[in-house]
């Protein structure tokens, strides 16, 4: 089974701690004073959430669920209400997993198992890419990486600097070379190493431009021909701290490939972290990983439970 990296507690505190103090300021402001839900409590609350970057589908989703709780119950305190909202948000968050990713066994795949990771520059597509490689290493699985991003210096060279620090092969044919055929090379060099995990990088150029998503198509069918089945995950990597950008984006890469996970990055720097909610509900497909920091070891298994708990705690 793939290791999951372990979460800590304290680091997710410390990543969401801006969005935690932006979230429940707000939201306490609504909620001061306030003994029952009523029109002007839900109005407040909806300009609330949509100012912590939650989303306007998501809100009025939330609003909805807690009008229809609030009907069936009295609730008399703050506390009682801030309650309410975070069981709402919970039952929101519960619908979108698809997947459990703790049960994938690489028995389950024809080895090895292929990540093809989509996102516009920026991001920190590379670096995720670079961060779960030397996680699934430190696991004990053998790893290759594809330099897929062929478009961008940086990124083929930041990808190779991510395999020497971690004694990782990466499988790169240089630069403008056709993103297709590197992909194709590294889940073949993956297979006749017998690899547990391929990861390849793809370009990042913006997300409406259709050479791009034809390119993702072109990269999809070429690996197939290596393993049917492959990739097993489009993972889209976002920027958190962009907020509705973020929903923007998502909701572009979804229309034009198959995108069955999520990493949301740069969780630490912003206050705006409340756009998980919104991604994860908007887009029925899990939250995978978030990124708490720069260092290597700053990425974690996105635990719902967590999350809320920790945006929640005074």
């Amino acid at each position: 089974m793939f290791g999951l990296f372990k979460s800590s507690k304290k680091e997710l505190e410390t990543s969401l701690e801006k969005t935690k103090t932006g979230f429940l300021s707000k939201i306490s402001k609504v909620f001061l004073g306030k003994t029952k839900v009523d029109a002007e409590l839900l109005d407040e609350l909806e300009e609330a959430l949509i100012a912590a970057d939650v989303g306007t589908d998501t809100t009025l989703s939330i609003i909805k669920k807690l009008e229809e709780k609030a009907s069936q119950e009295k609730y008399s305190s703050q506390a009682e209400l801030t309650a309410l909202l975070k069981e709402t948000i919970s039952s929101l968050l519960d619908s979108s997993v698809s997947q459990n990713f703790e049960n994938i066994k690489s028995k389950d795949w024809a080895k090895p198992y292929v990540i093809l990771v989509v996102g516009v520059n920026g991001v920190g597509k590379t670096t995720t890419i670079g961060k779960l490689a030397a996680q699934y290493k430190k696991n004990g699985h053998k790893v290759i990486l594809g330099a897929g991003d062929t478009f961008r210096a940086a990124a083929v060279d930041q990808i190779k600097l991510w395999g020497d620090k971690n004694d990782i092969e990466v499988v790169s044919n240089g630069m403008n070379t056709d993103p297709a055929s590197v992909a194709f090379d590294a889940v073949k060099r993956a297979k006749e190493v017998n690899a547990d995990v391929v990861i390849v990088d793809t370009a990042g150029r913006l997300h409406t431009k259709l050479n791009l998503m034809n390119e993702l198509t072109k990269i999809k069918k070429v690996m197939e021909k290596v393993i049917p089945e492959a990739p097993h995950e489009v993972m889209l990597v976002l920027d958190g701290s962009t907020g509705q950008n973020a929903i923007i984006q998502a909701r572009e890469f979804t229309k034009a490939t198959q995108v069955n996970s999520l990493a949301v990055t740069k969780l630490d720097g912003t206050a705006k972290g409340g756009v998980v909610i919104g991604i994860s509900h908007q887009f029925k497909i899990p939250v995978k990983y978030i990124g708490t920091g720069e260092k290597q070891d700053d990425i974690q298994v996105f635990d719902k439970n967590a999350f809320i708990d920790t945006i929640f705690s005074f």
